[in-house]
């Protein structure tokens, strides 16, 4: 029985800390040995961390990445490792070492370079044109970075048919998005299935600035069967052993491969054999135990991205604590309730900023929420400066209906008050406005738009109150009172105040949203889907009129296919008007 022990590395990496990084993957070396593997590989980018932008622009940072690249070379002694760098050879590539035996014996540039969504490798990548393989302990192993597999005529089947490999190694920073991991399995699940080669994909995790990586490695058979999977949203180290025997024994069974095969005739030189030369006898292999880890529910698996992206962004950029201005509503509630549980409630602090429109009632379910989370609470109140701001302008605005503006005003006055706690005390903002109020421009530039981070800023409405119950039910009492959940949402910046003055019910206005922003429907199709005409086209004008206010919004959680920021990207002087 012909077999190799793999290991997949899915660490944490912070881009820009080379030393930590280069830290990180030597102590993941050391696991992987103790487990008696073969082969052990490592994300894409792993040594300047996903993405690097634009320090790739700055040849210090490439060749302070090569230096660790060379430190862990030497380093790999009786192992083979996969691990992502930046490669300079007159351009600069996204690549792949492969480091053996305490040398780097070859070099893999990724061919296939994403340009969309969040992707712009093209503004600093060359792309790679070769497709070699590499025989390690009798088997044939083919390696590729991210994006070359999702080709289903690419690099890993070009190394299948045309090189023999048997066993395909993917390395990869795949960002997550809702649902992506289920359907990113399946397309391995295809990919190994069609090249009768057994596929193990190995992802980064963590969070880095608007992007969360989900890890979720994964390794399929060659009939396309799971055999292993890694923790979503944690560091692993997923070790299994390969059957690289049955891989011969399935494509003797399998005639589509010997036809694709003859058909399939790439150019020599660009698939090419690289011979790993034998190490010394390892001891005997410990053995390996099945953790048999599951997906998480979809509710569960939004709810961890948001708190790793949220802890991440906090602790990579020095920050210890953070605070939020508690409303007494379900955004602040389910914001400060992520944020003890990504940092600790030691570490949380809410602010209660009252006005003259503030009813008791949200005093008491502020206060409520932070007696549940067990963070500390302050109370601070704002109508004396806000009768100050109306005094001060009471000339230039004399004659001119009371409206927006003033309501505006205690909404800066707020934000003015928790950056001047940040300047203090060093406390991170996070603000807590949600994608439907992003998107359509419900929100007061410099006043509740003010902050750091923007936790929920691409979660919808309808989606923060189903987070608020799943995270109720996890625990033996509601954490947010279900009176913050049920009674209905309002800015209380005028007496009486309601979010439906101003905008439908958010069951009515996600779903148009969700047509406009994410799927890129025109006003005339989302008519068609059922919504009102005069509808439709008064929400598309509030999206498409607040660009300008989502510039200067501060960055936050990615979790849908279509975030604001590095997903959408139009022009903020714009003409346009979809029919």
């Amino acid at each position: 029985m012909r077999t190799l022990r793999i290991a997949l590395a899915q660490i944490n990496t912070t881009v820009g800390d080379l030393e930590g990084n280069q830290r990180k993957i030597l102590d993941y070396m050391d696991q992987a040995r103790a487990f008696g593997v073969d082969l052990v590989a490592f994300p894409e980018l792993a040594i300047p961390g996903y993405p690097p932008e634009d320090l790739l622009l700055k040849p210090e940072f490439i060749q302070a990445n090569l230096a660790c690249l060379h430190e862990i070379a030497a380093a790999t002694k009786g192992l083979t490792v996969v691990v992502g760098f930046a490669d300079a050879q007159d351009d600069i590539y996204n690549a792949a070492a492969i480091l053996h035996d305490g040398t780097l014996v070859d070099v893999y540039h990724k061919v296939y370079l994403p340009n969309y969504g969040v992707f712009d490798e093209n503004r600093y990548f060359q792309a790679g044109r070769e497709y070699p393989v590499y025989a390690l302990k009798g088997s044939i192993v083919g390696v590729s970075i991210c994006e070359d597999i999702w080709y289903p005529a690419g690099p890993p089947e070009v190394q299948a048919l045309a090189g023999g490999a048997e066993v395909l190694i993917n390395i990869s920073s795949s960002p997550y998005q809702v649902g992506k991991g289920r359907w990113r399995e399946r397309m391995l699940a295809t990919r190994a299935a069609d090249s009768v080669a057994i596929v193990a994909h190995c992802n980064l995790v963590g969070g880095q600035d608007e992007l969360v990586f989900d890890g979720n490695s994964v390794i399929f058979n060659e009939r396309g069967e799971l055999v292993a999977r890694g923790k979503q949203f944690e560091e692993d180290l997923v070790v299994a052993d390969l059957d690289v025997g049955g891989v011969f024994r399935q494509r003797l069974h399998d005639p589509r491969r010997r036809k694709e095969r003859l058909a399939f005739q790439p150019d020599e030189d660009v698939v090419r054999r690289v011979e790993l030369p034998a190490m010394e006898g390892a001891g005997e292999k410990p053995p390996l135990f099945s953790t048999g880890k599951g997906l998480l529910a979809p509710l569960e698996e939004i709810y961890r991205a948001l708190i790793l992206g949220t802890r991440d962004y906090v602790h990579k950029n020095d920050f210890q604590k953070v605070v939020i201005g508690l409303s007494g509503g379900v955004d602040s509630a389910i914001v400060a309730t992520i944020a003890v549980d990504a940092l600790g409630k030691e570490n949380v602090v809410g602010v209660f900023m009252p006005s003259r429109y503030s009813p008791e009632e949200s005093r008491t379910d502020a206060r409520q929420v932070a007696a549940n989370l067990g963070i500390d609470f302050l109370v601070i109140p704002i109508d004396e400066t806000f009768q100050a701001y109306l005094d001060v302008l009471a000339v230039p605005f004399a004659g001119v209906e009371y409206d927006v503006t003033e309501e505006n005003l205690q909404a800066r006055i707020r934000g003015n008050i928790l950056m001047a706690l940040s300047n203090k005390f060093g406390w991170l903002v996070l603000t807590t406005g949600n994608k439907s109020e992003v998107s359509v421009g419900y929100c007061t530039l410099y006043g509740d738009m003010a902050g750091g981070f923007a936790v929920i800023k691409d979660v919808p409405k309808t989606l923060v109150y189903d987070l608020a119950r799943y995270r109720n039910a996890l625990g033996k009492r509601a954490i947010i009172p279900r009176q913050v959940v049920e009674k209905p949402p309002s800015a209380e910046l005028r007496p009486d105040q309601r979010d439906t003055d101003s905008l439908p019910p958010y069951e009515v206005l996600d779903p148009i949203l969700h047509a406009y922003v994410e799927e890129d429907r025109s006003p005339a199709e989302i008519v068609a889907l059922g919504f009102d005409e005069e509808l439709v086209r008064e929400i598309v004008g509030m999206v498409d009129r607040n660009e300008y206010k989502r510039r200067q919004a501060p960055p936050g959680v990615r979790i849908t296919p279509r975030a604001f920021g590095k997903d959408r990207r139009l022009p903020i002087t714009n003409k346009f008007r979809g029919l």
